[in-house]
């Protein structure tokens, strides 16, 4: 098997409110098919566009999370070719001045971020076999990440799709849902010859899971390892990836850049980003949000597991909540509270987003820490606050009897009654036998709650056993 050389181009929808170049929504999805439309997106001639100073805005503050060059200079080129689908017969996108050069995510050294605009959407197998192109994507603002030939193979691949996805979305500059196409993978695979050069590359486009970015890396280079084995040669072309028979596909031969025929587009001025104040890179530094490699170092330095960090990590939703819980806590209970939350929060939600547990879940936290409240009423109380936000916790408690009185004269004088009355269960438990025990706990417990009084197990547990001994 020969090394793999892998380098990725990763596309991304903008969350702005207009187009790349035109005051045309950006709602692609969720209007009806050709309704966000104007000359300007449809190409009509004498149509000038202008340039989205928000998805500009977008591009730096990627590069500045990704620690790369944020170029003073850019400008945007034609990009020349056709498809039913980009009327213009050419693409407004960025050529030799991209706004962001350099950088890394994850160890994978990043070569350039650039601007462009969306094509539109090819809808096949219509009535009567017809192919219907909807433009409410045409001229969408698109992002386009391309890194260098480093990545190893394929799960290396998939891991930093991921994380891409992540910082995309923790920066709020695109959903990147992958399922509607907001987010775009294309893998540059090759093999490297004997003598260790780069052999020739095989682009796969258009992967829109993660799943087939690693089904399409994995077939791709286990095909062309068996060309060259036979003494074959791997064509330069574009294929692409079969999500049910699991293979790629011959699409076209590959382009190079001088088939494009760049050139800078005329109807579109030269950006000099430092005479714009909306772009001062220091304003823009301080308004990052928290990373999510900086949020996996801090739940990892408060004693979270991996799995339980990269959970909060994945969903901002759920890390407000735990974050509001430590700020009222303190990161001592940290993992107390995120056992609760990522188990018994989880299942009570179940996909769901409820507003305004912060405080409620806080709240039954704390009186857990303090051991005011068992788990059992914890866990209880969690499945409550899922469907109403509303209830003060600590009412809640003492109005139903539910916080712990843990006086150890009362519970020792219950726990001598319990014993004196289950001679066999301690003879038992002497004798080596620890379910023996929780006989007695549990008749103690009934008894406490015969009185209105709730315990914590573990309280009882311990003194039952020095009263024993």
């Amino acid at each position: 098997m020969r090394e793999a050389t892998i380098g990725l181009e990763i596309h991304a929808e903008l969350k702005t409110k207009t187009k790349m170049f035109c005051r045309c929504a950006n709602d692609p999805d969720k209007a009806p098919a050709n309704t966000h439309i104007c000359p300007i997106c449809m190409a009509h001639p004498g149509a000038l566009p202008t340039i989205n100073k928000e998805a500009v805005k977008s591009i730096v503050k990627v590069g500045l999370a990704l620690g790369g060059n944020i170029a003073d200079f850019s400008e945007f080129d034609r990009k020349s070719y056709f498809y039913p689908d980009m009327p213009k017969a050419y693409q407004i996108s960025q050529f030799k001045y991209p706004i962001v050069s350099g950088g890394s995510l994850a160890g994978v050294q990043i070569t350039r971020v650039h601007l462009e605009e969306d094509t539109a959407r090819s809808l096949h197998d219509q009535d009567d076999a017809k192919t219907l192109i909807d433009f409410n994507r045409s001229g969408v603002p698109l992002m386009e990440l391309v890194t260098e030939p480093v990545v190893k193979d394929a799960e290396h691949a998939r891991r930093f799709a991921k994380e891409l996805q992540l910082l995309l979305r923790r920066l709020g500059v695109s959903d990147a849902n992958m399922e509607q196409g907001q987010m775009r993978v294309e893998a540059n695979i090759s093999l490297r010859n004997p003598d260790g050069s780069f052999g020739t590359k095989v682009e796969v486009k258009n992967l829109n899971s993660f799943k087939s970015v690693f089904g399409a890396i994995e077939y791709e280079i286990k095909r062309q390892n068996e060309i060259l084995s036979k003494g074959g040669v791997v064509e330069q072309e574009t294929r692409g990836w079969d999500e049910n028979k699991l293979v790629t596909f011959s699409q076209r031969k590959k382009e190079g850049s001088a088939d494009y025929r760049y050139f800078p587009d005329p109807d579109l001025p030269k950006m000099v980003l430092s005479e714009v104040k909306e772009f001062d890179l220091e304003t823009l530094k301080d308004e990052l949000p928290e990373l999510p490699a900086q949020t996996k170092e801090r739940l990892s330095a408060m004693g979270l597991a991996s799995e339980s960090a990269d959970i909060l990590v994945a969903d901002s939703y759920l890390l407000s909540i735990f974050d509001y819980a430590v700020n009222i806590l303190g990161q001592d209970n940290a993992k107390l509270i995120a056992n609760y939350l990522l188990s018994d929060m989880v299942s009570s939600l179940q996909g769901r987003q409820t507003p305004g547990l912060e405080r409620p879940f806080a709240d039954i936290m704390l009186l857990l820490s303090q051991d005011k409240i068992s788990s059992r009423v914890a866990k209880d109380l969690i499945a409550k606050i899922t469907q109403d936000t509303s209830i003060d916790i600590n009412s809640y408690v003492q109005e139903n009897n539910l916080m712990q009185n843990n006086d150890p004269e009362l519970l020792k004088s219950v726990l001598q009654e319990v014993i004196s009355q289950n001679a066999k269960a301690v003879e038992d438990f002497k004798s080596g036998n620890e379910k023996a025990l929780g006989a007695i706990i549990g008749q103690s417990m009934k008894k406490l709650k015969e009185q209105g009084i709730s315990a914590d197990p573990r309280a009882l547990n311990n003194l039952a056993k020095e009263l024993i001994s």
